[in-house]
C-alpha cells in the first residue's frame, strides 16, 4: 500500500479537516520556540548596546582608540555585506519577505534565515545602525513556523498559518505586545480577518509573550511613570498633529524607498561593501551625537524624563531621520519599527514644545503627545491604524489615551491615503520582487493546495451565484465557510459578504489564482462599473 501524499488532492482534503484541531497546539509550539530565540536575540542586543555606549565614552576620553575602532567597524560592515550577499532573504526588515512568502511570490530557507538574520541583526544593530529588532524578530518567528511545518511535513495551507503565527510571536516577544502581534498578523501580514489565523496567532503570541516576560519582567517596554490625560479643549490640536504626521509619514516612505534605490543603482560600492558606509557614519555620530545610534529605545525614554531644548530636538529629529535612511538602505538586517517610533516621539516632543510656547499648554502633557505622535507616525507609514493603536497602548501600558490615540491615528491614515501614500512594506516587497528574479517562488504542478479567500461587502463577488462568476483557470471552489457552517458549493449557491471561499489549485498556479481572486473579492462593484 503506497504512502499517502499529503500534497495530492486526497491528502489536501484529508488534512484540511484534521489540521484545524492541531493548529492551536502547533501555534503554541511555534510561539515557545520563537519566543526563546527572540528573547536571546533581545538579550544580546541589549548587552551589545551597553557595550557600545561604553566604547564611545571611553573613546571620547581616549581619542587614540578611534584608530582601533574604525577598522573594527569596517570589518563588521564587510561581514554584514557578505551575509546579505549570500542570503538575499535576510536583507532589511524581513517583514516584506514574509509577506512575499505568504503570497507565494518568494521562497525562503527557514534555517538559513534564522541563522543569517540572527547574526546579521546582532552585528548591525549592536554596532550602532539605526535599525530595530522587531523586523528581524518577525522574520525569525516566521522562519520557525516554516521550520515546524517542514519538519512535521504539514500541508501548504497549514504552513502558511504557522508562518503567520511565527510572525505574530516574533513581534509579541520583541515588544512584549501579544495583542499587537495578533493584530499585526491580521491587519498587515494577511490583510484580512480569519478565525484560523486568529486562533493560531493568538496561541503563538501569548506563548512568546509568556517566555519574554519571564526573562524581561512584566513591565511594558516604555514604562512611562506619569501620563496625564489630555483635556478635551486640546483635541482640535490632535487633528492638526495627525495631519502633520500623515505628511511626514509619506515623506519617510518616499525617502526610504529612494535611498534604497540609490544604494542599488550606484556602482561604486558592491553589495558586500555597502554596510560599511553607515557604520563609518555611526562611528562619527557616536562621538558627537550618540543618542541617534541604535533603534532609539533609550532616546524615547529620555524624552519623557529630560527637558530638551527645541533646537536640540530638531537636530535629533533630522539626524535620526537621515541616519535611519542611510542604515536601512544599505540592506543590513534590521527593521524600521523602533526607529520610526523614535522619530515619531521626537515629532511629538517638538509639537508639545511648540504648544507650550504658543498656547501656554501645561508641560505635563508632553508625554501623552509623544505617545500620540508615535502611534500616528506608525499608522501613516505602515497604514495599519488598529495595530498602531494597540501597539502603542501595550508598549506604554497606558489605556487612558485610547480616544486621542484613535483620533491621531485615523487623521494620519486619512491624510496619508489622500496624498497617495502606500503601506511601506508593500512598496518594499514590490522593490524586492523587481530585484530578485532568481528567488521567486516556483511551485510543483503535481501538488495541490487550498487557498482561503475572504469576500467583502459590496465587492464583485458579493451576491453572485457560483455559476455567474468568471473563475480563473486551474482552480475549483470546493467549500464555503459561512460563520460556523461549511457549505458544499453548487452552481446555484450564492456568495455572501463575510464568506471564506476555499479554493483548490495547482501549487505552481496558486500565486496567479490568488491574485485574481483577491482582486475579485476586494474590488468594489462600483469600480467594476
Amino acid at each position: 500500500m503506497r504512502l499517502q501524499n499529503k500534497q495530492d488532492i486526497h491528502g489536501v482534503f484529508f488534512h484540511w479537516h484534521s489540521f484545524k484541531l492541531k493548529l492551536i497546539a502547533e501555534g503554541f509550539l511555534v510561539g515557545i520556540i520563537s519566543g526563546l530565540l527572540v528573547v536571546f536575540y533581545r538579550f544580546l542586543l541589549e548587552k551589545a548596546t551597553i557595550f557600545l555606549r561604553q566604547i564611545y565614552v571611553f573613546q571620547s576620553q581616549n581619542l587614540w582608540f578611534v584608530r582601533v575602532w574604525i577598522p573594527i567597524l569596517i570589518i563588521v560592515g564587510y561581514i554584514l555585506g557578505v551575509l546579505i550577499k549570500k542570503e538575499k532573504m535576510i536583507r532589511g526588515s524581513g517583514i516584506p519577505q514574509v509577506e512575499g512568502v505568504l503570497l507565494r511570490r518568494l521562497s525562503m530557507d527557514w534555517y538559513r534565515v534564522i541563522i543569517g538574520k540572527f547574526i546579521g541583526g546582532v552585528l548591525a544593530i549592536g554596532a550602532g545602525l539605526s535599525l530595530g529588532r522587531e523586523g528581524p524578530s518577525v522574520q525569525i518567528g516566521s522562519a520557525v513556523g516554516q521550520g515546524i511545518s517542514r519538519i512535521f511535513k504539514r500541508i501548504k495551507i497549514e504552513e502558511k498559518y504557522l508562518i503567520t503565527s511565527g510572525a505574530s510571536a516574533g513581534l509579541a516577544a520583541a515588544f512584549n505586545a501579544p495583542l499587537a502581534g495578533v493584530m499585526f498578523a491580521l491587519e498587515e501580514v494577511h490583510k484580512h480577518f480569519s478565525p484560523l489565523i486568529l486562533t493560531s496567532a493568538m496561541a503563538a503570541s501569548l506563548a512568546a509573550d509568556y517566555v519574554s516576560r519571564n526573562f524581561f519582567g512584566l513591565r511594558p517596554l516604555f514604562d512611562f511613570h506619569h501620563v496625564a490625560i489630555l483635556p478635551l479643549r486640546y483635541y482640535l490640536h490632535l487633528i492638526i498633529l495627525g495631519a502633520f504626521l500623515g505628511i511626514l509619514g509619506l515623506a519617510f516612505n518616499q525617502a526610504l524607498l529612494k535611498t534604497t534605490k540609490l544604494y542599488t543603482k550606484q556602482k561604486l560600492f558592491s553589495i558586500q561593501f555597502r554596510p560599511i558606509i553607515p557604520l563609518l557614519v555611526a562611528g562619527c555620530l557616536g562621538l558627537v551625537l550618540p543618542e541617534v545610534l541604535g533603534g532609539g529605545h533609550h532616546l524615547i525614554v529620555s524624552l519623557t524624563k529630560d527637558n530638551f531644548a527645541l533646537g536640540v530636538l530638531v537636530i535629533l529629529l533630522v539626524v535620526k531621520f537621515m541616519f535611519t535612511m542611510l542604515s536601512y538602505g544599505c540592506g543590513a538586517p534590521g527593521g524600521i519599527f523602533l526607529p520610526l517610533l523614535t522619530i515619531g516621539a521626537l515629532i511629538g516632543s517638538i509639537y508639545g514644545s511648540l504648544m507650550i510656547k504658543l498656547f501656554n499648554m501645561n508641560p505635563e502633557y508632553i508625554n501623552i503627545l509623544i505617545i500620540l505622535a508615535m502611534a500616528g507616525y506608525f499608522t501613516a507609514i505602515v497604514k495599519a491604524p488598529i495595530t498602531g493603536i494597540i501597539l502603542i497602548t501595550e508598549l506604554t501600558g497606558s489605556f487612558s489615551g485610547l480616544l486621542p490615540v484613535s483620533i491621531v491615528c485615523i487623521t494620519a491614515y486619512i491624510i496619508s491615503d489622500v496624498l497617495g501614500g502606500k503601506p511601506i512594506y508593500e512598496s518594499l516587497l514590490e522593490m524586492i520582487l523587481d530585484n530578485n528574479e532568481d528567488n521567486k517562488f516556483v511551485g510543483d504542478h503535481e501538488k495541490k493546495l487550498l487557498l482561503e479567500i475572504p469576500v467583502r461587502l459590496g465587492t464583485v463577488l458579493d451576491g453572485k451565484k457560483i455559476r455567474e462568476v468568471d473563475w480563473p483557470k486551474n482552480c475549483l471552489v470546493v467549500s464555503i465557510n459561512r460563520g460556523e457552517s461549511e457549505i458544499i458549493p453548487q452552481g446555484s449557491t450564492s456568495i455572501c459578504p463575510g464568506d471564506y471561499l476555499i479554493i483548490l489549485s495547482d501549487e505552481d498556479k496558486a500565486p496567479m489564482v490568488k491574485k485574481i481572486l483577491l482582486k475579485m473579492a476586494e474590488e468594489s462593484i462600483f469600480e467594476e462599473q
